[in-house]
């Protein structure tokens, strides 16, 4: 296969993909508002907050020693809490930058006009 058939198949499938992923996406969630992420990021800093707040609490508490294994399976559970929602919110972050879900911004809120993907979002990465 020549270098500009390659390129043009892969082109084809990058539209592909990006046209199902908005396709499926898109119905599942409700048009967005800006305040809408609010919530969702504020999850995961709480999260970060507890899971580091464990690990202080930790090392005050051993002093000099080594923790637990029940000590250590408390702040991993603390962990991968955080690290679920951090991967979680770049997934939204990712489908809002590829144009898989619509947000409306702050104009189109106060003017209550329907929003419109502007343009093509930038190619997908694998």
């Amino acid at each position: 296969m020549s270098e500009s058939k390659h390129k043009r198949l892969l082109i084809e499938i990058n539209t592909k993909i990006r046209s199902l992923n908005r396709e499926i996406i898109n119905p599942a969630i409700p048009e967005l508002k800006l305040a809408d992420f609010g919530p969702v990021m504020g999850m995961v800093a709480r999260s970060r907050a507890l899971y580091l707040a464990k690990l202080f609490a930790l090392a005050e508490e051993v002093g000099e020693g080594m923790p637990t294994s029940d000590q250590i399976k408390s702040l991993r559970t603390l962990r991968v809490i955080y690290e679920e929602l951090v991967t979680a919110a770049k997934a939204l972050e990712t489908a809002v930058e590829r144009g898989y879900l619509d947000v409306l911004d702050a104009s189109q809120v106060l003017a209550d006009k329907p929003t419109e993907v502007q343009g093509e979002p930038p190619p997908e990465s694998n």
